[in-house]
């Protein structure tokens, strides 16, 4: 409870002195990559989400390489599957490094994306602005297709799970479980970008830290995590979240 506490009070003037961290400053959604999500009635796939996005948006940029994959020489995924940027102030990020692309460009580089296991998370993060030397007028949308090997987002597991509920949002109504095919290999609890499996009793345990990625359920050999998602109304919510931050049209 002491090691908690201390925690906390080392988390909350991060969160007010660095504008990045505050819920204004780095506020996205978690998209789902496993494809066999259980959908419910008149519910779409996550991505769908993103495809609309990118059809709206008025400019959409793909940077040439992943900074955090560059960064850490990853050797799991590509770094040339860099981020997509979109909105006016996507043309701001120097043209050495970007290039605009059409919907369909976009729509090809976020299904190779997730096709290779790389997790979407969607909105505003205004640590791009600064990388990017981009202004921050709310008018940049981020799309970071991350890694859990090298992405800064990995970053959010030293934060207590409670107090990142408003920097990375699950979708509303996504429901992750552990079936008793689980044999506690412990495959999805070192691949959890988040630490938010653990293993109890010898089988796998999704903690409240689960931001329903859905790569444990990608990487379980033996099929025994599941993702539901059985709410029609995902794709408003997150959306309205998304536009009371950034002006991407």
């Amino acid at each position: 409870m002491l090691e908690y506490a201390s925690h906390l009070a080392a988390v909350r003037p991060v969160k007010r002195l660095v504008p990045w961290f505050s819920a204004r400053g780095l506020n996205v959604s978690c998209l789902p990559v496993n494809e066999d999500i259980v959908l419910g009635d008149d519910v779409v796939m996550p991505v769908q989400l993103l495809y609309d996005l990118i059809d709206e948006a008025s400019h959409r940029v793909i940077v040439d390489f992943c900074a955090c994959r560059e960064a850490m020489s990853c050797a799991r995924y590509p770094k040339e599957r860099g981020c997509l940027m979109m909105g006016d102030a996507a043309l701001e990020i120097h043209e050495s490094v970007r290039r605009e692309v059409t919907p369909a460009e976009a729509r090809e580089h976020t299904r190779l994306a997730v096709e290779e296991g790389l997790v979407p998370f969607v909105g505003k993060a205004r640590i791009d602005n600064i990388v990017f030397g981009v202004r921050d007028n709310r008018r940049l949308l981020s799309v970071c297709f991350c890694c859990e090997c090298c992405c800064i987002s990995r970053f959010a597991r030293n934060v207590p799970a409670s107090h990142r509920t408003d920097n990375v949002h699950r979708l509303e109504g996504l429901s992750v479980g552990v079936t008793d095919a689980c044999d506690g290999c412990g495959a999805c609890a070192r691949d959890c970008f988040l630490e938010a499996v653990e293993m109890r009793g010898g089988r796998a345990w999704i903690t409240e830290g689960c931001a329903g990625c859905g790569r444990c359920a990608a990487l379980c050999p033996g099929g025994a995590i599941t993702l539901t998602l059985d709410n029609p109304a995902f794709i408003e919510e997150a959306r309205s979240r998304i536009e009371s931050l950034v002006d991407f049209r």
